[in-house]
């Protein structure tokens, strides 16, 4: 969303583009030269077993090292080593070499040889190499961050492949990320930091035990690290994002290489303010908007809203990144007059516009998934940039829910500007229960960002269907959404037309309903975002009820929000259950003429800390009437309360399932 600092572990989708790119650009001239033989380091390391615990994998990184070397200004070179071994036919993808760059870095060498499963030598020559953009899908209008890629020659089953490069980064760039975990095991990997006299550095680890490094000449540090495994999170439900599982290492130098955590993120932070200082300094025609959008507001929260809301509706977000552009925002004025930004940009000038009318504002770092940034390990890891408003003293607005207090106990209401959907007060759901920076100078600081109780997200649904005698389903549903389940529901009236939103209704309905016929739809949308938004919708169910001899069978639960079946293996992973909320059902289904009940389906209770979840059916009269109701309190839970999250999963199940038992008269 602006800010990602390109990872060491690249992702497979990322080599998969570069894999298609390397057949239709063409090669870089002059760039690897005359052959030249292998390295004996990248020989020595390929004589390494493959360890037992990697046998099953498809591919092991046998050697990798990572060394920065910092000159006397406290700018680095960084040299990267890397051998891996491809096991299987997918572990190709494994073993491409590649180095990211922007434009303010440069590329000294860049090198790769193959040894085959035969023991023939290859090594790459220029039309092996290309160069891909680094950008995440996001939409990009101008990016200059690349990864140059080359494809291994002979690169099958049994072959080992060696990579090396070295690059000068950014002037500006004063930490590094070690991703010590990655996709596939590693036998050993090692991290240098090599320091001018005087110099010092700081580093924070995150899931990984610390290691005291080697100093193996003055100021010059070493991190020796063996046999890793894999992080594979194939087939695992309800987890946190690869990105915040991933043992890493977080080594910065300069002003930032600080002793105690404190400081260290109040470097950082202080690093941020400096950075963009001055960026959202309004402009006469920033003033004159914002005091017309306030004008005649009666308190604060409006104030907010009216700014808030002009931001989302009319900055239209695109990224353009450029150098330290990754990290620092466009001015204030400039993202007013062309209407478009990322997240940093969007976050500059709503600082801007509150400024004008009095209310303060900050950056706030932070990753758009939850677990990246860690309390315990200060750093620049992260992927966003979102805003902390300092609430007055006096100010008590129960629709501000999305609220923090720092250490000096001032109150910040914390506001993503780019999701265009939430309103202010709210929060994104995969934001809450993570943390941020705020910075705010020497103020900086750590801070949780809030886990928003039920009330702020949900959805009630009420229908009203009729049985007729051959099993067939007629009715109406009626959904009201609170929060982000009403974003996402904003979001996909403004991306899709009246076609797709069609199909988009009657796909959802249809894993309730299969067969089902979407007669009519509605969408009732007001203009404010803190306001419900409706979905109503007609629906004709042929053989909905089953018939069992003399009987039917007939789900009470018509519609409504599938749970998935957890597996029974031991979990040692947190358990993401993604947001919080309170979900209403209450159905009611008249009967055939000549029909009665005569069974219904057991109600389900089931309370935990984290959440509950209660349904009940009952008869009266010709009419059976569902009602259910589910609430969750958490965003996550740790893995030693897998077998309750079971239990829950287990009974959500059954509830949907049971049916009730219709006989005639």
């Amino acid at each position: 969303m602006g800010l990602a600092r390109f990872p060491r572990s690249l992702t497979l989708r990322l080599v998969a583009t570069a894999i298609f790119v390397l057949v239709c650009k063409p090669g870089f001239a002059g760039l690897f030269g005359k052959d030249s033989p292998p390295p004996q380091w990248g020989l020595d390391a390929a004589k390494t077993p493959t360890p037992d615990y990697a046998k099953n994998a498809r591919s092991v990184i046998l050697y990798e090292e990572y060394v920065e070397a910092i000159d006397d200004r406290g700018r680095a070179t960084e040299r990267e080593r890397q051998v891996i071994r491809i096991l299987e036919p997918q572990g190709r993808d494994d073993s491409y070499c590649h180095v990211d760059y922007d434009v303010e870095e440069k590329i000294n060498y860049f090198r790769e040889w193959t040894i085959g499963a035969d023991e023939k030598t290859f090594q790459a020559k220029d039309t092996d190499i290309a160069d891909v953009g680094a950008d995440s899908g996001d939409p990009v209008m101008l990016a200059t961050r690349k990864i140059r890629v080359v494809r291994p020659p002979a690169a099958d089953p049994g072959a080992t492949v060696i990579c090396e490069s070295e690059k000068l980064l950014a002037p500006w760039d004063q930490e590094e990320i070690w991703f010590i975990q990655q996709e596939v095991p590693v036998a050993l990997q090692a991290f240098e930091v090599d320091l001018p006299n005087g110099g010092a550095y700081a580093t924070s680890w995150h899931r990984f035990e610390p290691v005291t490094p080697t100093q193996v000449a003055p100021n010059h540090w070493r991190w020796e690290i063996r046999d890793v495994h894999a992080l594979d999170l194939r087939d695992v439900r309800s987890t946190l994002d690869w990105g915040a599982l991933a043992a890493r290492l977080s080594v910065t130098w300069g002003d930032a290489a600080i002793a105690g955590k404190d400081n260290e993120w109040r470097a950082l932070g202080q690093w941020t303010t400096t950075l963009e200082a001055n960026r959202p300094d309004p402009t006469p025609e920033i003033t004159t908007q914002a005091l017309a959008l306030v004008a005649g507001a009666p308190d604060y929260y409006t104030k907010l809203k009216d700014i808030t809301e002009y931001i989302q509706k009319n900055i239209q977000y695109f990224i353009v990144m450029r150098g330290i552009g990754g990290m620092q925002a466009h001015f204030a004025g400039d993202i007013f007059r062309n209407r478009y930004g990322d997240c940093k940009d969007k976050t500059t000038l709503l600082i801007s516009m509150l400024q004008v009318v009095g209310i303060k504002a900050y950056y706030v770092p932070v990753d758009s998934h939850r677990g990246v940034v860690d309390p315990d390990a200060p750093s620049l890891a992260g992927n966003h940039m979102i805003t902390a408003i300092e609430i007055p003293a006096g100010v008590d607005d129960p629709r501000l829910m999305a609220v923090v207090k720092a250490k000096d106990d001032k109150r910040y209401l914390i506001f993503d500007p780019t999701n265009e959907r939430t309103a202010v007060g709210n929060l994104p759901s995969y934001e809450q229960g993570s943390y941020g920076i705020l910075a705010a100078g020497p103020a900086s600081q750590v801070i949780s960002l809030p886990v928003l109780p039920p009330e702020a997200n949900g959805k009630e649904r009420n229908g009203s269907f009729s049985l007729s005698t051959d099993g067939a389903l007629t009715g109406t549903v009626d959904t009201s959404s609170t929060g982000p389940a009403g974003a996402e529901l904003r979001r996909l009236l403004k991306e899709k037309d009246e076609k797709e939103q069609r199909e988009s209704v009657e796909e959802s309905v249809s894993r309730d309903l299969p067969g089902v016929l979407l007669d009519s739809f509605q969408f009732v949308q007001p203009p404010d975002l803190d306001k419900p938004l409706e979905l109503n919708y007609k629906v004709t169910v042929p053989q909905y009820a089953h018939q069992a001899g003399p009987l039917f069978l007939v789900r009470t639960r018509v519609v409504g929000d599938d749970a998935l079946p957890f597996d029974d293996k031991p979990r040692n992973l947190p358990i993401d259950l993604e947001e919080t909320g309170r979900w209403r059902d209450s159905f009611d289904i008249t009967l055939p003429p000549g029909y009665v009940v005569d069974e219904t389906p057991n109600p389900v209770d089931v309370d935990t800390d984290f959440a509950s979840y209660h349904s009940a059916t009952t008869a009266k009269g010709n009419v059976l009437h569902y009602e259910r109701e589910y609430v969750v309190r958490q965003v996550e839970i740790p893995a030693e309360k897998a077998a309750d999250f079971r239990k829950l999963e287990s009974a959500i199940l059954f509830d949907e399932k049971g049916a009730a038992v219709l006989k005639k008269q």
